[in-house]
């Protein structure tokens, strides 16, 4: 995942040829780098100088992104996320400034993905519809984007991780994968986002991982505050009939989500690797970074840092 140091030296590259715009290939790394890179190489400064509350409107140099994932979404934010390495802090970078002039998009460029990168980014991409449907800034727009991702991403998911030449269902990710980054363009993600950057960037967990870890704790933990959007997100997914009530359909979105991770052979953060005690002794920072973040303020129950706290200990129960 980027880095400030990668990115500096990408400028530096950048600085030596008289370039006038970049071409970025790659998943939701390499994009991310090209916007950082496009908006540094032009006005110069430090990587921290941009990261939020400032809003980056200014135009950087033309991107053309080419993602190979399904996905990000990159391609069609205005968003990028660096990471500090001397603080470990990953930096959510937001503005117009960060949005690709033009998308290349083409599901056949993912068919040769491994199936873990499969599976962590596809549950990014749902992760960024379900949250652009939930979130505090959702409106009309991003809501028919959400939807939509979330009707394409949700029955594929599987296929695509246990069948990676199905090309149907690597058609439908890709889609579904750039409606979801253009929903959360335009409504921003929330408290999974929030609390997901952190792990990734103390543990170095991939960013997909890391939602899916958090995905079925938080969004237990935000039903109670946007019960019918979330009872909206099962039936999109095909997961609750219409006739369903919303308490039903919730119940059967938190066995999907536990159930997609078992079949997506997501990782405990034990089975990954990190250490409890080191984990445990982060959560408050982690906490912190969070809410620096401003994404759990979008998040339809906005937690305190206790509450946060609690939802990263639970990942151990």
């Amino acid at each position: 995942e980027p880095t400030v140091r990668s990115i500096y030296r990408g400028v530096d590259a950048f600085k030596t040829h008289a370039y006038d715009s970049i071409i970025a290939l790659g998943g939701g790394s390499p994009i991310d780098s090209a916007k950082a890179i496009a908006i540094l190489g032009k006005y110069g400064g430090e990587m921290r100088d941009y990261k939020f509350p400032r809003v980056v409107d200014e135009a950087g140099l033309p991107i053309i992104a080419i993602p190979t994932t399904a996905g990000t979404g990159s391609e069609a934010t205005r968003f990028t996320i660096i990471t500090d390495e001397d603080t470990t802090e990953k930096m959510l970078c937001v503005g117009l400034g960060f949005m690709p002039t033009a998308a290349l998009v083409d599901y056949s460029l993912t068919q040769s993905l491994p199936a873990r990168v499969t599976a962590d980014t596809g549950i990014d991409a749902l992760t960024h519809a379900i949250e652009a449907f939930v979130s505090r800034k959702a409106n009309l727009y991003s809501d028919a984007q959400a939807l939509s991702a979330m009707a394409l991403i949700a029955p594929n998911l599987r296929t695509v991780f246990a069948d990676p030449t199905n090309e149907t269902a690597r058609e439908s990710m890709m889609l579904g994968s750039t409606l979801a980054g253009i929903a959360f363009s335009n409504a921003s993600v929330a408290l999974v986002h929030g609390m997901s950057r952190p792990i990734g960037a103390a543990f170095h967990v991939p960013h997909g991982l890391s939602n899916a870890m958090l995905l079925p704790a938080v969004t237990a933990f935000s039903i109670p505050s946007a019960s019918v959007r979330y009872a909206q997100c099962t039936r999109a997914m095909g997961v609750a009939t219409q006739s369903d009530s919303d308490e039903v359909a919730n119940q059967k979105l938190i066995n999907e989500l536990k159930a997609l991770n078992a079949d997506l052979q997501v990782p405990t953060p034990a089975d990954f690797g990190i250490d409890k005690e080191a984990f445990f002794a982060a959560t408050s920072t982690m906490a912190e970074q969070a809410l620096a973040s401003g994404s759990p303020g979008n998040n339809p129950r906005v937690p305190t840092i206790e509450e946060m706290v609690a939802i990263y200990v639970s990942l151990w129960e």
